[in-house]
């Protein structure tokens, strides 16, 4: 394949790569194989941190990632960048979760530091009360989400110097109340994670987001804007769609991102990284390995 001709596709992990199961489809893991295979590269491009990006997900097959919603860049196993919460941020954050009862866990590229009461709560939003309910406790036995098993538990010291990004969930404080109190310090965002409940979120630093990682890849590449592809389904996304060549949405996207995206394909269920990649020619309409 000629390099012009060639595309460089960033894709979004959480509800456009992997669906709530915590899964990649078996459609999405061909399809990504066959276009690495017609030359085109690709690239994680998520809110998660490399620590959560799981040895099924890499196996794959992946040019690189951008992780932390654009706080780290790694290309080819070599690191361009990796931006860090300075200590006296950590140090704010993890007390006022844990003052307020919030549930919480820190990202690293080390590991995924969760709070002290986050895994029974993770638990009761993924498999059900587990406690009193036998199906729910057999769910969590047969089939334990990789999330909720990546994680690190029993940390007591959570004031770490590598970390990423904050996600919380849900909890009896207001989203906006949260937002308040780090004016001016992270960019406080909804989180892209719905099982987390609507006033659930993530902390980030401020002015990053996954354009200016794809434009600083880019840079390191030395290749052009006009040969990428973006596929995502949340609003952390909306800048990389409007950013790159072809900004694709998942069918399972928020309504803002369906808005301003160039195309839409189907959900994750519905196959529809897959789709959008025949679609616009990155693997043919027709090949034997399609069966699924």
């Amino acid at each position: 394949m000629k390099q012009d001709q060639r595309k460089i596709v960033f894709i979004d992990i959480d509800g456009t790569l992997v669906g709530n199961d915590g899964k990649v489809p078996m459609s999405a893991q061909i399809a990504c194989k066959i276009a690495r295979e017609n030359g085109h590269l690709l690239y994680l491009c998520t809110g998660r941190s490399k620590a959560e990006v799981y040895d099924a997900i890499w196996e794959i097959g992946f040019d690189g990632l951008i992780g932390a919603g654009g706080g780290y860049v790694e290309s080819d196993h070599q690191v361009i960048y990796h931006k860090k919460v300075m200590p006296e941020d950590v140090r704010h954050m993890v007390d006022f979760f844990n003052e307020h009862k919030i549930d919480f866990y820190l990202e690293s590229n080390s590991a995924l530091y969760a709070s002290k009461h986050l895994k029974p709560h993770l638990e009761q939003l993924v498999y059900g009360d587990v406690i009193n309910d036998s199906a729910a406790r057999e769910k969590m036995e047969n089939s334990p989400h990789p999330f909720i098993t990546g994680l690190t538990y029993g940390e007591t010291n959570l004031y770490k110097d590598d970390v990423n990004k904050v996600c919380f969930l849900e909890s009896h404080v207001p989203f906006q109340r949260i937002k308040e109190e780090f004016e001016g310090k992270f960019e406080v965002i909804q989180c892209t994670v719905s099982l987390f409940g609507e006033d659930s979120g993530e902390l980030m630093i401020p002015g990053i987001h996954k354009a200016i990682a794809i434009a600083d890849l880019l840079d390191h590449l030395n290749e052009s804007r006009e040969q990428t592809v973006a596929i995502g389904d949340g609003m952390n996304d909306a800048e990389m769609i409007e950013y790159c060549s072809l900004g694709i949405a998942m069918g399972n996207a928020k309504p803002g991102l369906l808005e301003i995206a160039d195309d839409i394909t189907d959900t994750v269920e519905g196959d529809g990284l897959f789709k959008s990649f025949i679609k616009h020619g990155l693997i043919p309409a027709q090949d034997s390995r399609y069966t699924f």
